[in-house]
């Protein structure tokens, strides 16, 4: 790098910075004027007391709003040292927490996108003072979810090279505490088995899902030694029930059965649901699958963050915070290959996922989306019609005979 160059990198970096920082403190101003409740946040704390307590984890509700738990047992044993802290205390720190696993979220994302490169600070942090305003990341801090943490996790895997001793613990843990990470699981043990057909029986996408199983195997059976009966009750009960979590039309739930539930009419979707969702797990991970096969790992990763958030019986809008990987990959795709298609297939999702759209529909007390028009339906089902183009976009990229072409 010439000297010149290198005191342009150097200008760029205190830019970009300040223009996060700018960002960031704008943001806060704005949740500190909607007057956020960091509700779950609040559960999370409840829930740690309750284990130290000694008391019925999944027979207590908490908050005002009268929440049920419904993560796994070991996610509560994480929540405990949440305990410590008072309530101001934790909500003033669970803001910043949650900015600074954005940055390395997108820090993960663009080295995904972009291979074994490291990705150029002045990209992360233009790249997150955007990521933060869109609505999955400002409903995962208003909440105070912990989204951003389990796709850290998951990321951090899937950006280690092939074959990486700890490769499958974060994914592993990320399953432990919430059970739909376990699907990246599932593809990585598909792509190895295919790969073994084809070249041997030991792959490193095999290993990569042995370590997952056996770091969310140990996670769980710690959750089990320290909580018998909560963990008793939860993998033979609570597991199976996805209505405490709430009803399945909500706007919010924005995976395949909330749409077919809203669709449909009907709290119940039922067959409907299972047949779609069946449906769409297959074609989703048949895409991860050769994406992976081909040598294109975003793609891979993506198209199966894609699938696990169509097919879980719950997908809160804040779940899709993988909407910020997605975006880069499709922008990233876009300059590489040109064509306005491709541009404006990414222009379409950022829109998205930035126009807070599926809020415009009648939503809240009464169970209104149970009576939603085709257009209220239409915005409604916004996130997953995207989670479709995006894997349409994908099999079409990993595409053998197409990937010299322009999308």
């Amino acid at each position: 790098m010439t000297v010149i160059a290198l005191a342009a990198a150097r200008r760029r970096v205190p830019l970009a910075a300040g223009g996060c920082l700018l960002s960031f403190t704008a943001f806060w101003l704005a949740q500190r004027a909607a007057d956020v409740s960091m509700i779950d946040l609040m559960v999370y704390r409840a829930e740690g007391a309750t284990v130290r307590a000694g008391g019925d984890l999944y027979a207590s509700l908490f908050t005002e709003a009268h929440l049920p738990t419904t993560y796994p047992p070991f996610a509560t044993l994480l929540f405990t040292p949440l305990t410590l802290l008072d309530t101001a205390d934790m909500r003033a720190l669970a803001a910043p927490a949650n900015l600074l696993l954005l940055i390395a979220f997108v820090h993960l994302s663009l080295r995904l996108v972009h291979g074994e490169r490291h990705a150029r600070v002045e990209s992360v942090l233009w790249a997150a003072a955007l990521a933060v305003w869109c609505e999955p990341v400002w409903t995962t801090l208003r909440y105070g979810q912990i989204n951003l943490l389990l796709a850290v996790l998951v990321l951090w895997d899937l950006t280690r090279r092939p074959g990486h001793r700890w490769a499958g613990v974060g994914i592993g843990v990320a399953a432990a505490i919430k059970l739909t990470p376990a699907l990246f699981a599932t593809f990585l043990l598909l792509t190895g088995a295919v790969e073994a057909l084809r070249r041997g029986p030991w792959r490193p996408a095999v290993r990569h899902a042995c370590v997952a199983a056996v770091s969310f195997t140990g996670a769980t059976a710690l959750a089990a030694a320290v909580l018998p009966y909560d963990s008793w009750r939860f993998w033979t009960r609570m597991v199976f029930e996805a209505g405490r979590v709430g009803f399945a039309e909500e706007t919010a739930n924005q995976s395949l059965r909330g749409v077919v539930a809203r669709l449909l009419h009907t709290g119940e979707p039922g067959a409907a649901w299972a047949l779609a969702a069946a449906v769409a797990g297959a074609l989703g991970l048949a895409v991860a699958v050769a994406a992976a096969l081909g040598g294109e790992r975003a793609w891979a990763a993506l198209a199966c963050a894609a699938t696990a958030l169509l097919v879980s019986p719950v997908s809160w809008s804040h779940h899709w915070v993988w909407c910020v990987p997605m975006v880069l990959l499709l922008g990233a795709e876009a300059r590489r290959r040109g064509g306005r298609r491709l541009w404006a297939v990414t222009g379409a999702a950022a829109l998205v996922f930035c126009s807070y759209a599926l809020w415009w529909v009648p939503h809240g007390a009464g169970r209104p989306e149970l009576a939603q028009d085709y257009g209220q339906m239409t915005l409604s089902a916004l996130y997953v019609v995207t989670a479709f183009a995006f894997l349409l976009v994908a099999a079409v990229a990993v595409t053998p005979s197409r990937t010299s072409r322009t999308v």
